[in-house]
C-alpha cells in the first residue's frame, strides 16, 4: 500500500508539472549552431513530435532571423510538452526581438527564478535591458553567464556574454563621467577580443568589433578602415544583419 501511494503521488506531481521536460539545452544549442536549418529539418524527419528536434528547429530559425517560424516551432513544442523551460525561453526571445519588452522581460525573469542555471535566459534579458538602456543591469546579467563557466554554457551564448559586457561597459563609459570613461572605456576592447577568440567568424562578434573601431576616438583605438573591414565581413557572413548595413 505504501508503494502504491508513492506511485500515485509521483504520477500526480508529474501531471501537475504538465509533462515538463528537462532538455539537454547546451548540447542542443551547439547542435543547432553546427548543423543549421537543413540539419534541423533532417533531424525532424520521421519524428515530427520530437522535443529535441522542435527545439533545434526553433533555434535554427532564430539564427536566421526567421522569428515567426521560430515562434511556431516553440509554440508546437510547448503545446506537446506544456511548461517546458526551453520552449518558454524561445517564445520570450521572440517577444524581445518584437520589442514586447514588458511581456518578454517578465517571462525571462520567471524562467531565471525557476531555473537559475539556464544561461540563454540571462543573455536574452541582458539584451532586453540593453535595449531599455539599463546598461548596468545588462552587464551584471552577462557577468553571471561568464561566472557559470565555459563548460556549462553553449559557446554562442558564452561569447555573447563577453559582447554584452563590452558593449554595456562602452555605453556606461559614454554616459558616465571621467572616472567611468576610464574604468569602463578601457574594458571594452579586451572583452570584445575575448569574444573574438571564442568565435572569430561570428557575425555578432564582427559587428561588435566593427562598431567599436567606428565609434571609438582615435586615441582609444578607433580606426575607420578596421571598422569598415569588420562590418563588411559581418554582412558577408550574415546578409540579414540589418545593423551592420546601418553602420556601413
Amino acid at each position: 500500500m505504501r508503494a502504491l501511494a508513492f506511485l500515485i503521488l509521483a504520477l500526480f506531481l508529474f501531471l501537475q508539472q504538465g509533462f515538463c521536460l528537462n532538455l539537454e539545452w547546451k548540447e542542443l544549442h551547439e547542435r543547432a549552431d553546427k548543423n543549421g536549418l537543413e540539419g534541423a529539418l533532417v533531424y525532424l524527419e520521421g519524428r515530427p513530435d520530437s522535443a529535441e528536434g522542435l527545439y533545434i528547429l526553433g533555434l535554427a530559425y532564430l539564427n536566421l532571423h526567421r522569428d515567426r517560424e521560430a515562434q511556431a516551432a516553440f509554440e508546437r513544442l510547448l503545446g506537446l510538452y506544456p511548461g517546458t523551460t526551453e520552449a518558454r525561453w524561445g517564445l520570450a526571445e521572440v517577444m524581445r526581438r518584437k520589442h514586447e519588452l514588458d511581456k518578454g522581460g517578465a517571462l525571462l525573469a520567471q524562467i531565471i527564478r525557476e531555473k537559475p542555471d539556464f544561461s540563454p535566459a540571462y543573455i536574452s534579458l541582458a539584451y532586453l535591458k540593453y535595449t531599455e538602456m539599463d546598461f548596468k543591469e545588462s552587464v551584471a546579467l552577462a557577468y553571471k553567464v561568464i561566472a557559470q563557466g565555459e563548460s556549462r554554457v553553449d559557446l554562442s551564448n558564452y561569447t555573447r556574454a563577453y559582447l554584452l559586457v563590452g558593449g554595456g561597459r562602452g555605453m556606461l563609459a559614454h554616459y558616465g563621467g571621467p572616472i567611468s570613461k576610464v574604468a569602463n572605456g578601457t574594458a571594452v576592447l579586451p572583452n570584445l577580443k575575448k569574444a573574438e577568440e571564442l568565435q572569430p567568424d561570428s557575425p555578432a562578434v564582427l559587428f561588435g568589433l566593427g562598431s567599436f573601431y567606428f565609434l571609438a576616438p582615435g586615441i582609444a583605438g578607433g580606426d575607420k578602415e578596421k571598422a569598415a573591414a569588420y562590418l563588411e565581413k559581418t554582412v558577408q557572413k550574415d546578409p540579414r544583419f540589418a545593423d551592420a548595413y546601418v553602420r556601413l
